[in-house]
This record gives C-alpha cells, structure tokens and sequence, in this order.
C-alpha cells in the first residue's frame, strides 16, 4: 500500500454545491463500469452480475411510475429544521419501492446465481409487511444474516425509488446539514468520494449518496466523517495507478475512499468502491473503519 500527500489546486470558478442524479442514464452507466472492471478480475463473476442488477435497475426505473414528492409542508419543515426532505430514516418510504424489487426479482432469476436465485425466490414470496422489516433492518438496524443475505436486492430497489425522487427535487430546497458527511437529500451515508471533471467542478470532490445517488461538495484535504484536517492521508493498492484511494484519518480513525475521474472519466464509485475491496482489507488491517456502506455489499454496514 502506497501513501501519498494530499496535494489540492482549487478551481477557478465556483461550482454547484449538489449534483442531483440523471435517472436516463446512471444506472445504464453503472451496469457498463462493472461489465469493464470485471475483464480480468479475481472477483469478475460477481461484478458481471452486479452489472446485470444495475441493469435490471435501469429497466425498471423506466417502467416506474412517477412518485409523488413530499409535499410543500414537508419540504418547508425540513428546511427550517435543516433535516433533509427525503429522509429515508424518519419519512414513509414510497410503495412502489416493493413493486420495484419485484420487478427486479423477476428481471434477474434466470440469470443469476444459484445462491442469489434462492434468495431472489424468498423475496417473490414475501408479503409488504416482510418487505418493510427487510427496509427497516437496512436502512436502521442490526439485520440478521438470512436479512443480510437479502439486503443487497432491497438496497437495489430502495435505491431505484429514491433516486427517481432525488432527481426530480429541485436543488434549491436541498442546503447543507450540520454533518456535511450525510447527504442532504436522503439523510444516508456516502458509498465514496469522486474528484469530477467538468468546466465549473473540475477537480473539486463530492461525496455521493450510498442510497439516492445525490452528490454533495465537501472540502477536500480534510476527513468526510469528522471534518478535521489533521492526520488525513490518502493509501492505494501498488499498480493502482492513484484512480481509487482510501483517505484515512488518525482523529477518528475512519475511512472512506475516494475516485478519480480525472484517471478515468467512466469511474462510478458505487462499481469502483466494489472493484477495490482489497484496499478495504489493507486499511482494516490497518486499523480504520469505513465510515460509509456500499449497500450492494451483503453485510454491508458503516
């Protein structure tokens, strides 16, 4: 593992302060980065078939239809409480996130494996009340390992929903929380960072949602769990060629990493997070913990 300096040039021009998700398209960008990072990999079987879950999602958010967003009450009384409106901890989740993991369910049995079918059967099987614990246990609790086991495909389907929602907010009902390291459209966890390219957000950093795939700026140089920059460092895997670092931080302890689109303009970090889990296993054993989840991972918990 290599350990480098953080070295920030900041850009000339001011960028927006959130990047809301583009449904035509993040998904079907999503299943292709995995297809690519799966030639040639020790765990390629896998990524390809999370590929064809992100495929699946993409399919499915087509055939969604609309979900109301929350209404001008709630919006208001997020913004004066400066919680975020759709707050995935405390709001009804929308229905259609079941119908959505249906359809998932449906779209991926033939295809997938053995053990995934097993349990892509039980969820076909399970009524709403079943399905709502499953959300329960991900989203807020200490799940059981047959609900692990199942987390992946419900995270799947939240995730179709609350990006849907997401990227028909208009931004300027979103502001910064009081922890920047959660993200103010959905309350959740960062999966990564990504260094972006584009004219007003080149090489500025956003952490992107684990659950509504929002993006939010943060400062770079300083640690996304505890806002210090004191003993922040950035490790990567030899030969990795510095397109996925971990950024520690000695204060808290923690971890998160972060992507370079710079190195790569097709990175996405929810398939780059996956791709790089042998980075996740050098900073364990280093003694950091990861402060934010990749919800398609079973088990998977910040």
């Amino acid at each position: 593992m290599q350990t480098h300096p953080i070295d920030f040039h900041p850009p000339a021009e001011e960028a927006a302060p959130y990047l809301l998700p583009v449904t035509a398209t993040l998904f079907a960008e999503r299943a292709d980065r995995f297809a690519t990072l799966a030639i040639g990999h020790s765990l390629g079987d896998w990524l390809n078939f999370l590929g064809q879950l992100s495929r699946a999602q993409h399919e499915v958010l087509k055939s969604l239809p609309k979900i109301p967003q929350p209404d001008a009450t709630t919006l208001e009384q997020a913004r004066a409480h400066g919680m975020p409106p759709l707050n995935a901890n405390s709001l009804p989740r929308p229905a259609a996130w079941r119908d959505a993991l249906r359809q998932l369910a449906q779209r991926l049995d033939d295809d997938a494996p053995e053990a995934a079918q097993a349990i892509l059967k039980t969820l076909l099987a399970a009524n709403d009340e079943h399905l709502e614990q499953l959300a329960d246990s991900l989203l807020n609790g200490e799940p059981t390992a047959e609900q692990a086991a199942q987390h992946p495909f419900v995270a799947a389907a939240l995730q179709i929903v609350f990006t849907a929602q997401a990227s028909q907010l208009d931004a300027r009902h979103l502001q910064a929380l009081d922890a920047h390291g959660v993200c103010p459209c959905c309350g959740s966890l960062p999966v990564a960072s990504v260094v972006r390219l584009g004219a007003a957000i080149n090489n500025l950093r956003y952490l992107h949602c684990s659950l509504c795939n929002t993006e939010w700026n943060v400062p770079r140089a300083t640690c996304t769990a505890c806002d210090t920059d004191k003993g922040v460092a950035l490790h990567e895997l030899e030969g990795s060629k510095g397109l996925v670092r971990a950024e520690t931080c000695d204060s808290c302890k923690s971890y998160l990493k972060i992507i370079y689109q710079e190195k790569d303009p097709r990175v996405d970090p929810v398939a780059d997070d996956l791709a790089t889990l042998a980075l996740d296993m050098l900073v364990d054993e280093a003694g950091y913990a990861r402060s934010g989840p990749n919800l398609l991972l079973i088990g998977a918990h910040a």
